[in-house]
């Protein structure tokens, strides 16, 4: 070795250190990010001093004229443009709460600004606003306080000349008119003040670099602290920083700032070519605008907040080709038709373009906890219908992030329409258990299955930031099947919709995965059809995504079951009214075609656009922040106006019917010579005392035995009852009333014993007392009109009622009546009844226990509901639901069992054992709880937010207690029925009527008496109904909707006398599926055999000949 030469080895470090170098302490450097793009002492030298080249306003350069319409009216554009203007500015303000003013705008560019390369118009009267051109078409959608204030001008409008266009404004924020918080009750004096009125030059660069810097910080703050792709998010961020203070923010060193930003986002973050590559995306992004139809404000202005979000959207689709745009409920699409024709055609176009996609099926994005099972199919079946006729296509996926909870039957009601799939986010909200899936297979009460999606960035109107991409995987729960998700992102709720920021920062994540790597890849460009496509082909493939059975319920929101009670009785009284008037319509439409030798001359038509009106109106009101409860007091003066007209002219509808059909209501020139019936439209053969009013002096008011058998519209004659109820006081305060199958006794309005002497059973333990009234403390943590805390649980106190009176004694009915006093101002009179029972062996006798209760309600979170404990052990209690049963536990063993423990019901709860149960019917409510042995219906609740006055006032509720043999029965599902649709009294004019009851009958068999004939009407598209809409269908139909209401299998025959040509099996926008062989049954009458799973809805149409 010695000897030889050595190699010298080079190095770039200089021998000698030049001095020390200290670690960036990571902490500071990050905290000083917020330096560069936030206002407050630095903005006048940061990157916020540079977005603007040059702005002009006042003068000649933008001149403001006003119009205010009075009394908070919403002319229309050519009905404020007709009126005067007079001269404004910046500075003034503008109100009150909830008025419009209409503003005038004449701009002319001035010379300097005229060469610029970007031009908006900015204007901000924190406040919602629409901007109009000179002709008339709404163009740009405002919302003020800094958010969407831009319009991008014509470049034809640099030529120096003046131009002219309009703003609409609303004076209410995005989130309506709270004081502050904003679910308060709205202030009716607010102003709002014109801060911003100018023509502005945009630096498009430093706007580009303030979405770059915003994006690379949020990388700096949210990748792992420990990772490299943090620590080089700072060091980027920190470079560009000093780029720019060095250039002195110049436009020289805002370039070199973005390409050095480009070293961690890529090149391609200015265009939709950041896309353009085969790397694999797990998120997909889609632009949402959750427009709640009403909440915070009223629906006239929800119309407007269509207008201004979907103009938005019109605009941002023509400049970003990569935004999909996703958009429900059909009635906010007929709105626009309405009022804003020329914008639902650009909305058109983009459909027919495929970025603006028209989602969800249903009418408005509704409630599916306590519409009745009918409403719901009418929610698919209108708004499916109207995307069909407008657009051309049926909705596949059914789109519901906002409701509070998902009836177990939505799933089969979802397949029967035409939608495969499901999504949501709500879930996410629950307080108590964390839902443990993000995809998975939705199963129905009855089999029927859905593929769902709840997207596990937990919201509907994500801000696109980096963290709602990063927690699109972070918060998956279902990676093991597929790790993809949607986010679903946009201003929403008041809506907005996507925004040009938010599109921008997508661009940039995508950049970062694709450049860096760690974070998600994003894709848009895809619409959610495309995504749920790709789970169906995983699942072709062999792919088993994890089931989940029945309802979901949300763990969270359970007040809404009780809030705004009137609104739910309306909703009631709407559902049944409804189905009897399609029941009398269809039969006397069809009236010539019977053969009954007595036919007459009758111009009688089916009255289609009248129907569809009045169901609009229910669906309407059906949506997730009205019958819930849970919005301003001006929205339940609304859909008060829309149930009386429901009313007004359903019932008028109803008597033409029944005029046709040899029938009418009772009026004043009634006698006891006219022939009275009763008329019964359900299914099924009843027995029931109904009350005949005074037909003369002779003939004073008395009750009645009506008997019938069970047709589409049975007539039951009218007969002596057998006088069997009695009453007396058996000891001091204490009253018996008894009928020929129940003992039972009343003290201070509570029953304290009720003896079933058919069965000799005690049904109250000893010691406890049915029918007790008890008030809660409601408060609630944050969400008045929404949510009752189980905490609410643990003040429950009894109300001590007065003492008892006779009401009436007999001989065919007794009732006692008692006041209890709640407070000063609050009250509430109970009348216990008994009737006469004709069998207590008889499924069609009426043998419940009858309660009605007045209550004058002035309270202030308080929660009033009333306890029936029951000498009944059972771990579970069955609750109606739409078409069928939900079992829930009356245990707190888990945490699941106990966040169950308000819950919703239709018309009736029960608890069973084996051989005695006991159900609670009612009329009009949907809260309930069972918990151990004790049953409890919700009354009333009493939350001063949003609405300071809900629930206040007058209220009328019944309900009753149903002892019954046996286990849950269709004795149950039957009698809660009847309850629920009072027998008519009615004049039968004409003989020939009776012949017209047998029209359709549902016969079950031995094991089908589950089986529930729930709605008669004509065929949607039947040549002599249709509106149109659709392609026509020759000659007339009558749809059929049956369905088996506890849970097994059943058979039964449709038998009929109409003339009928064949009979097929449909879905719910009746389509057929398959022919039913026809045969005869007896004389002049034809039918068909049926089977229906447990819980199954099916849909018979039945063409008829001719």
């Amino acid at each position: 070795m010695g000897g030889e030469s050595k190699t010298k080895l080079s190095s770039s470090i200089p021998k000698l250190a030049a001095g020390p170098v200290g670690q960036k302490i990571r902490n500071i450097y990050k905290d000083r990010l917020g330096q560069f793009s936030s206002r407050g002492q630095y903005e006048r030298t940061n990157l916020l001093s540079k977005m603007d080249e040059g702005r002009a306003g006042g003068g000649e350069n933008v001149q403001l004229a006003v119009y205010s319409p009075p009394k908070l009216s919403r002319p229309t554009f050519k009905e404020a443009t007709s009126h005067e203007f007079h001269p404004t500015s910046t500075g003034q303000s503008f109100g009150p709460s909830w008025s419009t003013h209409w503003f005038k705008i004449t701009i002319q560019v001035p010379s300097h600004l005229r060469d610029k390369k970007h031009l908006e118009f900015h204007w901000d009267s924190n406040s919602e606003g629409l901007i109009w051109t000179q002709q008339g078409e709404p163009v740009q959608g405002l919302t003020g306080g800094g958010e969407r204030v831009e319009w991008i001008l014509p470049d034809g409008w640099r030529d120096g000349k003046k131009h002219t266009f309009y703003i609409e404004m609303a004076c209410n924020g995005m989130f309506g008119n709270s004081p502050g918080d904003s679910i308060q009750p709205p202030s009716p004096d607010r102003y709002f003040n014109l801060q911003e009125a100018d023509i502005v030059a945009v630096n498009l660069e430093a706007r580009a670099l303030f979405i770059d810097f915003w994006i690379i910080g949020d990388a700096a703050r949210e990748f792992p602290g420990d990772s490299w792709e943090s620590h080089e998010a700072l060091q980027v961020n920190t470079a560009i920083m000093d780029t720019f203070y060095q250039g002195e923010g110049s436009q020289e060193s805002i370039l070199e700032c973005r390409k050095i930003a480009q070293k961690y986002l890529g090149e391609n973050v200015d265009s939709a070519k950041v896309y353009d590559n085969d790397n694999e995306p797990l998120v997909y992004a889609i632009g949402n605008c959750h427009i709640d139809t009403c909440w915070l404000w009223p629906w006239d202005e929800t119309k407007r907040k269509v207008a201004r979000s979907w103009a938005n959207q019109c605009d941002l689709l023509d400049r970003y080709p990569e935004l999909r745009f996703a958009c429900s409920q059909a009635q906010q699409y007929k709105w626009l038709k309405m009022y804003y024709p020329s914008l639902f055609d650009r909305v058109k176009a983009k459909v027919k373009q495929g970025q603006f996609q028209p989602i969800g099926g249903s009418w408005v994005e509704h409630d599916t906890n306590m519409p009745g099972g009918e409403s719901l199919v009418r929610q698919f079946l209108y708004g499916q219908r109207f995307f069909e006729s407008h657009f051309g296509e049926r909705c596949t996926t059914f789109w519901l992030p906002d409701t509070f909870g998902y009836s177990g039957q939505l799933p089969q009601l979802c397949r029967l329409s035409g939608m495969t799939r499901f999504f949501t986010q709500k879930l996410s909200w629950n307080n108590i258990n964390k839902f443990p899936h993000t995809t998975f297979n939705w199963v129905a009460l009855d089999g029927s299955q859905v593929l769902c999606h709840m997207t596990p960035a937990e919201t509907y109107t994500a801000e696109a930031h980096f963290g709602d991409v990063r927690r699109s995987i972070t918060q998956h729960k279902s990676m093991d099947q597929d790790a993809t998700s949607l986010l679903v992102f946009g201003k929403g709720d008041g809506g907005g919709g996507p925004t040009f920021q938010q599109i921008e920062k997508l661009r940039r994540c995508r950049g970062i995965s694709d450049q860096i790597g760690l974070l998600p890849r994003v894709k848009m460009g895809d619409s959610v059809d495309d995504f749920f496509a790709r789970l169906e082909q995983k699942a072709q493939k062999g792919t088993k995504y994890v089931t989940w059975y029945g309802e979901l319920y949300f763990e969270l929101h359970r007040g809404t079951y009780t809030t705004q009670g009137r609104t739910k009785r309306n909703n009631r009284k709407a559902e049944n009214l409804m189905r009897d008037l399609e029941q009398f319509a269809t039969i006397a439409s069809l009236k010539p075609l019977f053969k009954t030798g007595n036919e007459s001359p009758d111009s009688y038509q089916y009255p289609k656009q009248d129907i569809d009106d009045l169901w609009e109106k229910v669906l309407l009101c059906h949506f997730h922040d009205c019958l819930p409860g849970s919005s301003i007091e001006m929205c339940y003066d609304d859909s008060d106006k829309l149930y009386a007209e429901v009313f007004e002219r359903g019932e008028s509808l109803i008597k033409k019917a029944l005029q046709s059909l040899g029938l009418r209501d009772l009026d004043a020139s009634t006698n006891h010579k006219h022939k009275l019936v009763a008329i019964n439209t359900l299914p099924w053969s009843r027995k029931e005392l109904i009350k005949v009013p005074t037909l003369g002096p002779a003939h004073p008011s008395k009750y009645s035995l009506a008997g019938s058998v069970g047709h589409s519209i049975g007539l039951c004659s009218l007969n002596d009852v057998e006088p069997t109820a009695t009453i007396k006081e058996v000891r001091k305060g204490v009253f018996q009333l008894e009928n020929d199958r129940l003992t039972i006794e009343v003290e201070r309005g509570s029953i304290t014993s009720i003896y079933d002497r058919f069965v000799k059973r005690q049904v109250i333990p000893k010691g406890s007392k049915a029918n007790q009234l008890v008030i809660f403390d409601d408060k609630p943590l944050y969400w008045q009109a929404w949510d009752v805390e189980v905490y609410h649980l643990e003040t429950r106190q009894e109300l001590t009622s007065g003492e008892s009176t006779i009401q009436e004694k007999g001989p065919n009915r007794v009732s006692v009546v008692t006041t209890a006093k709640i407070s000063e101002h609050s009250w509430v009179k109970t009348t216990v009844s008994l009737g006469s029972v004709v069998s207590h062996s008889s499924d069609d006798a009426e043998d419940y226990i009858d309660i009605d209760c007045e209550v004058e309600w002035r309270e202030s979170m308080k929660f009033l509901k009333v306890e029936f404990p029951v000498e009944i052990r059972n771990t579970e209690a069955s609750y109606e639901t739409q078409f069928g049963v939900m079992k829930r536990p009356t245990h707190y063993n888990t945490s699941w069992d106990m966040a169950k423990f308000e819950v919703c019901c239709h018309k009736w709860a029960d608890l069973s054992e084996n051989g005695y149960g006991v159900s609670i019917l009612n009329d009009s409510k949907y809260g309930f709880a069972t918990c151990g042995n004790v049953m409890r219906l919700s009354l009333l609740r009493a939350p001063k937010a949003p609405d300071g006055n809900a629930d206040m006032g007058r209220h009328h509720i019944r309900y009753a207690i149903f002892p019954h043999t046996g286990t849950l029965s269709s004795r149950t599902v039957r009698t809660a029925f009847n309850f629920n649709n009072p027998l008519r009294l009615a004049v039968q004019e004409k003989v020939w009527s009776t012949n017209l009851s047998t029209a359709i009958t549902l016969v079950p068999d031995h094991d089908g008496s589950s089986l529930i004939l729930d709605t008669i009407k004509r065929g949607e598209d039947d040549e002599d109904v249709s509106r149109g809409e659709l392609a026509k269908r020759k000659g007339k139909s009558v749809i059929l909707r049956i369905y088996e209401s506890l849970g097994g299998q059943a058979r039964g025959k449709i038998l009929t006398t109409l003339p009928v040509k064949s009979i097929y099996k449909c879905n719910l926008l009746e389509d057929d599926e398959a022919e039913i062989e026809v045969s005869p049954q007896r004389k002049n009458t034809l039918g068909c055999s049926i089977e229906l799973r447990g819980f199954e809805v099916a849909t018979y149409r039945l063409q008829l000949e001719g």
